[in-house]
């Protein structure tokens, strides 16, 4: 099997990936427990976060409470994204034709990534003090 079928055949691992974006929002398992409901409980988030794959119901669930789209949680892959950004910026990255001139700047491409990161960070904590204003309002009308 080559590494190009190994690649289209390597599962994500959606579970990981609920726990991955809960943690980038700085939630705690109790905190996603509480957003799904009285069924649930930090061991079922734990156990959840283990599975490979995870119902499209549950996920679409999970999906609202975190405010991620639900294709995020069944396409994000670390080690795929690791490998794009390596071989972007790696020594091979600009491989064409020896007479061509390009106005590729690494550090430009690397100050947009950071840009964009930083973007997705600010939109996270928004949504987290979003979240936790709404958590404070259930706690006052009990």
């Amino acid at each position: 099997m080559t590494n190009t079928t190994a690649m289209e055949h390597k599962k994500i691992h959606q579970g990981r990936n609920v726990k991955r974006f809960r943690e980038m929002l700085g939630l705690k398992q109790e905190a996603l427990a509480y957003e799904l409901g009285d069924d649930w409980n930090q061991k079922k988030i734990s156990l959840l976060e283990t599975k490979e794959t995870i119902d499209l119901p549950l996920l679409r669930q999970i999906s609202e409470a975190l405010k991620i789209p639900v294709e995020a949680f069944q396409n994000f892959d670390e080690e795929q994204a690791v490998n794009v950004i390596a071989n972007t910026f790696g020594d091979n990255a600009c491989v064409g034709n020896p007479n061509s001139t390009f106005n590729f700047s690494p550090i430009e491409e690397l100050k947009k990534l950071h840009e964009e990161k930083i973007a997705l960070y600010e939109r996270m904590l928004k949504e987290k003090d979003e979240m936790m204003a709404r958590l404070e309002k259930l706690i006052e009308k009990k």
